[in-house]
């Protein structure tokens, strides 16, 4: 069956760039294989012909896409994504009760590198480079088993690979569904990956307005 053709969750699109929903267990771009091209730039790219991509969400995770319409446009956004002028905000649910005092922002400063015997997982490591993620208390909740968990607004500041999977690992809150860091309790709790990407904040490159993107989580 050809899910190229399948329609995509679109949430904005102009003459310069679109913003889509990407689902969670969909690969971002193409991967190596023939049962590894369908993808969410693929699916974009068939309905609207000049799409490129800027930036990337790992195959587990959810939401907010942001491809480009033109070589130009591509260009300037992954500029303007280097110089952290791109806002972009997660949605997590994390195992236990983290926190007390709800929407104070906390931050988790460390290091990250590739962990090669073991890729593609990352590990904490003084001589890895600066990863830096801001967090915040939602609300605390519990799981399918009734297990206590908290639900957080998260903000990479760095972006690193599988950032804010291994930073809330390190403190001892693994995301819940995280199969790559969490135990097996854990990455059996949820039948995905709880992160989703929930909001992006920029400055058009074309017009120099303000654009906030938003995506509700799932779950």
């Amino acid at each position: 069956m050809n899910m190229m053709s399948d329609a995509i969750d679109l949430l904005y699109l102009d003459d310069s760039l679109l913003a889509l929903n990407k689902p969670s267990g969909m690969l971002s771009v193409p991967g190596r294989g023939p049962d590894k091209q369908d993808c969410a730039s693929e699916r974009a790219r068939q309905l609207f012909g000049d799409t490129r991509v800027v930036h990337r969400l790992d195959m587990a995770t959810s939401g907010l896409m942001l491809l480009a319409r033109s070589p130009l446009m591509q260009r300037m956004l992954s500029q303007a994504f280097a110089k952290r002028l791109i806002r972009k905000r997660y949605v997590a649910l994390v195992t236990g009760h983290l926190g007390s005092a709800l929407l104070n922002w906390h931050e988790i400063d460390l290091p990250l590198m590739p962990d090669w015997p073991r890729r593609p997982r990352q590990k904490i490591d003084k001589a890895g480079r600066p990863s830096l993620t801001r967090w915040r208390l939602l609300a605390f909740d519990k799981d399918s088993e009734g297990r206590p968990c908290s639900r957080l607004e998260l903000e990479p500041i760095t972006g690193r690979t599988h950032q804010l999977r291994i930073h809330l690992h390190a403190i001892g809150h693994p995301i819940l569904g995280d199969t790559l860091y969490a135990s097996q309790a854990v990455a059996a709790a949820c039948p995905r990956l709880m992160l989703h990407a929930s909001s992006m904040d920029l400055q058009h490159p074309m017009t120099d307005q303000a654009l906030s993107l938003n995506c509700p989580p799932p779950f």
